[in-house]
């Protein structure tokens, strides 16, 4: 699956705030903790890291994932 070709500005997206539209395990909400920018263009994001507000769990996702409004919104609804 080709990954849009769309580039978000890391210090917007870090600590920003995004809701699971369908939670897993009682976790609905999330924060980007952490935001891998590509080697070579630190305006390019590779991948960001999210932490379950209510477990504290982390994971990690490509970008792109963030911009499926099936999957996530951003904000705490």
């Amino acid at each position: 699956m080709p990954h849009p070709h769309r580039t978000w500005h890391p210090k917007k997206l870090a600590n920003s705030k995004w809701t699971a539209v369908l939670p897993q395990q009682r976790e609905k909400h999330f924060m980007v903790v952490a935001v891998e920018a590509d080697a070579e263009d630190a305006q390019l994001i590779k991948q960001v890291t999210l932490e379950a507000v209510l477990s504290k769990r982390h994971f990690t996702l490509h970008w792109s994932a963030l911009a499926d409004t099936r999957q996530w919104q951003p904000g705490w609804l």
